[in-house]
């Protein structure tokens, strides 16, 4: 298990400013919590992007703030450079998330592509050396839903998976990598598991007591590494469509179909665990209001899955219904804090193995308040 990185209750409370103080704890004992979870241990947090609610997304410095409010993991997502390095970026296409349009020496290189069968227009990871990528400077996708974030940018380079390890390492947390885009990076012969699995191997993470998940949304490349790693692998479950190496491939099946029975069988047979969207967990109506919780955790825990959906969010825009707070009319309302900790405390007592946050703070705060009470 990774060490944990326990933080006073300050810095909680800092991560989640005045709102901590108007919540109302929860009176859940060890029973409620532990009834329909997969094991014993508690839930992992995991720094969704790092902790994207306080710093540009995929920077150093965001997961150096995911580890430091107590996240158990800090996932990269991974795309390879020209030069065949793996990098962390939430999408190959770099516009939103760098200032390479800044930059008119690469203007030239501002092409569209066909990516997972949509049409995108933009700056390619795959297109710009390591190198090359140096020069860029990283800035925060949403600022209009996280305008604070925006007194980080320019300030972080694109880190590479080996420093984010790197980091991990300093911090004594875990890293959930995720292969992005791996059917569309085969096609142009930059394969991602390749060097995934030589830098894991050369920092000594190679087995299952490793602190280390591999995700992706598509199943071939899991499977193929199933057959290369002992490294715990995770299947995510989007909220709808289909793993897109099964389009490509003429395959019929999508993701509703991988979490049926059958589905969650197969899985099971090369993968550690699911990642699923939380609204496979409990739906939302057209409002955003939840509905009945669905069987998938049980379901997925009777084939020995572990269980970590995505994406606790702070704002009110990101949450379901039943968590928004303040004023609806505020413009500042989308933006506003909403009930995050009575959220993941809900997942918590449907019996989830960790969750994904884009505030780690909050998360860890909910958990320790439940889980570590004498």
């Amino acid at each position: 298990m990774v060490k944990s990185r326990l933080l006073a209750g300050a810095l909680a409370v800092l991560a989640g400013g005045a709102l901590v103080s108007v919540l109302v704890p929860g009176n859940a004992t060890a029973d409620r919590f532990g009834a329909e979870r997969h094991g014993d241990d508690k839930p992992l947090i995991i720094g969704h992007r790092g902790a994207p609610a306080f710093r540009p997304e995929h920077t150093l410095l965001s997961y150096e703030a995911a580890a430091k409010m107590g996240a158990d993991y800090i996932e990269p997502d991974l795309v390879s450079t020209k030069d065949h390095i793996l990098v962390a970026r939430h999408e190959n296409e770099i516009s939103g998330t760098t200032d390479v349009e800044s930059h008119p020496e690469f203007a030239a290189r501002r092409v569209t592509k066909t990516i997972d069968g949509l049409q995108i227009t933009g700056w390619f990871t795959e297109d710009f050396t390591l190198a090359e990528l140096r020069t860029l400077r990283a800035e925060e996708r949403i600022p209009d839903l996280r305008p604070d974030n925006t007194a980080y940018n320019g300030l972080a380079q694109i880190p590479t998976f080996d420093e984010v390890i790197q980091l991990a390492k300093r911090y004594g947390v875990g890293v959930y990598p995720e292969t992005k885009h791996p059917t569309y990076f085969d096609s142009i012969g930059l394969s991602l598991e390749e060097p995934l699995l030589e830098v894991l191997n050369r920092h000594g993470w190679r087995d299952k007591r490793s602190p280390v998940f591999i995700q992706s949304f598509e199943t071939t490349n899991l499977k193929e590494l199933r057959a290369k790693t002992r490294l715990p692998i995770v299947q995510l479950i989007n909220g709808s469509g289909a793993p897109y190496d099964l389009v490509a491939a003429g395959d019929p099946r999508t993701y509703d179909n991988l979490i049926t029975p059958d589905g969650l069988r197969d899985i099971a047979k090369y993968a550690d665990g699911i990642g699923p969207a939380t609204t496979r967990i409990i739906p939302v109506d057209a409002t955003g209001k939840l509905g009945q919780p669905t069987s998938l955790i049980r379901d997925a825990h009777r084939k020995g899955l572990k269980v970590h959906p995505f994406t606790i969010r702070d704002e009110n825009s990101q949450l379901p219904l039943d968590y928004r707070l303040g004023n609806p009319a505020s413009p500042a309302f989308p933006r506003a804090t909403g009930d995050v900790m009575g959220w993941v405390e809900r997942l918590f007592e449907l019996g989830v193995d960790g969750v994904f946050a884009d505030d780690p703070g909050l998360a860890r705060a909910t958990r320790d308040r439940l889980f570590d009470r004498s």
